[in-house]
């Protein structure tokens, strides 16, 4: 545990927190993704099995249980309880694309080949670009509500920091794994553009329209 880490773990819990408080709090799941939420779902499901045969520390599990049950939630929110705002017509990326090339990858590069350390890479491949029907959404529909950029950029951040807290461990503890590097820096790439315009607009008081993006 480093400091990049725990700021990486409470940036990605802040982002789960808003979206459920905003959905409860307006009583719609409107401009929120569905897809990229289970997306989410599944690699957390494939990433914490490890649950029922492998002890890290208190801290981990309870962090590894608050994400799953949150994000759990979260599904049933959009898919069930409040399934009349969802906006299926948007939300309409392929998530196929996403998983099937994870899971090849997976297959391919990983550090060994065994059932719950494939699953274990599967999550990481796929949670790099699970974001993007979210980001997809939001650019259909042409502009992001603040909280939902709120959301967006602590997710982005949460990555942000989880590549610092690789490369500490890289010199502190002589510790590389070029698994969660590559798929961090992919992932914090793709929120690259979303970044600029947070700053330059959210931050000002002023909603995203993507349409401003190159």
């Amino acid at each position: 545990m480093n400091i990049f880490r725990l700021l990486g773990d409470f940036s990605h819990l802040a982002a789960i927190i808003i979206l459920l408080a905003k959905i409860w709090k307006t009583r719609s799941c409107a401009g929120v993704s569905g897809k990229s939420v289970l997306l989410y779902a599944i690699v957390f499901t494939c990433r914490y099995l490890d649950l029922f045969v492998h002890y890290v520390s208190l801290y981990n599990t309870i962090m590894k249980v608050i994400y799953l049950i949150s994000t759990y939630f979260t599904l049933y929110l959009i898919y069930i309880k409040f399934k009349s705002t969802y906006d299926r017509n948007h939300d309409t990326f392929r998530i196929e694309l996403l998983l099937l090339p994870s899971a090849a990858l997976a297959f391919v590069w990983n550090h060994e080949f065994s059932v719950l350390e494939i699953l274990w890479t599967f999550s990481i491949y796929l949670e790099s670009v699970a974001i993007l029907p979210q980001l997809y959404m939001v650019t259909k529909t042409g502009a992001a509500e603040t909280i939902t950029s709120h959301y967006l950029f602590a997710l982005g951040i949460y990555r942000f920091l989880y590549i610092l807290n690789w490369v500490y461990r890289y010199y502190m503890e002589n510790f590389l794994d070029w698994i969660s590097i590559g798929s961090g820096i992919v992932q914090t790439i793709l929120y690259c553009d979303f970044f600029y315009l947070y700053v330059t607009k959210v931050l000002r008081g002023r909603q995203i329209r993507f349409s401003e993006t190159v």
